[in-house]
């Protein structure tokens, strides 16, 4: 059993990492949000109660409202440029202090304009600003991916998917859809992710998360989603399986965030492994590491010890998202053959 490796989590954060799916919204440090609440004097409660609108709690419930509503919260702290860069920079730092070789972080142009007023095109500059920094100085290779929620109206979309589309030279790689599929339709923004995807715009989905295997199948036939975020109730219909291995569409899965947002009862309960049995092709994540105070080390554990995953089945899942990634090809050549070089086969337990 992985238990007997006794430096377990050490040497899961020696791995080197890719994470394709991490919110730039939900990775703030809680100590940036306590300064920044002080600076900006928002009025917000004390420590022990500011982590409870920010963090998922132990004695709050795994929902998705409950996962939701932090972000409520969050999205008071997008008040200046310098904070919009400062936050991109922190995120990156904090994949780089875990030893994440490559990171495509996304992000809402809607949420991060909202609390001043700021345009969209301005807020999209300034996290490109910070993830160039950040790669820059920190040495962790960055793209962004550009958030459309399913509850703005399609209009709006439409303006946040032409400008990223106009970035792309940017670092801004790819289009995804967020937000609650349980209550809104991914329908009205088809066309806007048609449009992207003939532009060169990578497409990412959140589905089957906490609907229906029939949003996955959606997401690839409609949308032509490469990439499908979540997707654990794909095991509920045998023709998302057969969809989503012939079309060779990678799910982006992230273990904890899974439990916090309700999606599953329990870690026991994850259907990775079945997902696995079933030969869809698997990458882990993080989702959304300030909200649910992990890293992407810890999931490793936790899919090593939890879920009883083998090293060889997690270094497999690590190659996935190299091959899975956002790149262009040669790049994406190179990211694959740096992580065959540095990650072990095998290890001694």
């Amino acid at each position: 059993m992985m238990e007997s490796l006794t430096n377990l989590p050490e040497f899961c954060v020696s791995l080197p990492k890719i994470d394709l799916h991490r919110h730039l919204e939900g990775s703030l440090r809680f100590d940036t949000v306590h300064q920044l609440a002080r600076a900006q004097e928002l009025g917000l409660p004390p420590t022990g109660q500011l982590r409870t609108l920010v963090e998922v709690q132990d004695n709050q419930p795994y929902t998705f409202e409950n996962f939701l509503s932090k972000f409520s919260t969050l999205r008071l702290f997008y008040r200046s440029p310098e904070i919009i860069s400062r936050i991109t920079f922190e995120a990156i730092a904090d994949a780089a202090a875990d030893n994440i070789q490559y990171l495509e972080l996304r992000f809402t142009p809607v949420a991060l304009s909202q609390s001043q007023g700021y345009s969209l095109a301005q807020v999209m500059d300034w996290v490109i600003e910070g993830a160039k920094q950040g790669e820059r100085e920190l040495g962790v290779i960055t793209r962004l991916i550009v958030s459309i929620n399913r509850h703005e109206k399609p209009a709006l979309a439409a303006q946040v998917s032409i400008l990223a589309t106009e970035r792309q030279n940017e670092g801004i790689v790819g289009l995804d859809l967020a937000g609650n599929e349980a209550d809104f339709s991914a329908l009205p923004f088809i066309k806007i992710f048609q449009n992207a995807q003939n532009k060169g715009m990578h497409i990412t989905v959140h589905a089957g998360e906490w609907n229906s295997a029939e949003n996955i199948i959606q997401a690839i036939e409609l949308f032509g989603a490469n990439r499908i975020g979540h997707g654990i109730r794909v095991l509920d219909s045998p023709e998302a399986i057969a969809l989503a291995r012939q079309n060779g569409v990678s799910f982006e899965v992230c273990l904890t965030s899974n439990q916090h947002s309700g999606a599953v009862t329990s870690l026991y309960n994850h259907p990775l492994q079945k997902m696995l049995d079933e030969g869809l092709t698997v990458t882990l994540n993080t989702d959304d590491p300030g909200i649910s105070q992990i890293n992407l080390s810890n999931e490793y554990v936790l899919a090593l010890t939890e879920l009883g995953m083998a090293y060889p089945v997690l270094r497999q899942c690590i190659m996935n998202s190299a091959h899975a990634s956002f790149l262009g090809v040669d790049e994406k050549q190179k990211l694959v053959q740096t992580m065959e070089n540095k990650l072990p086969r095998s290890i001694d337990f």
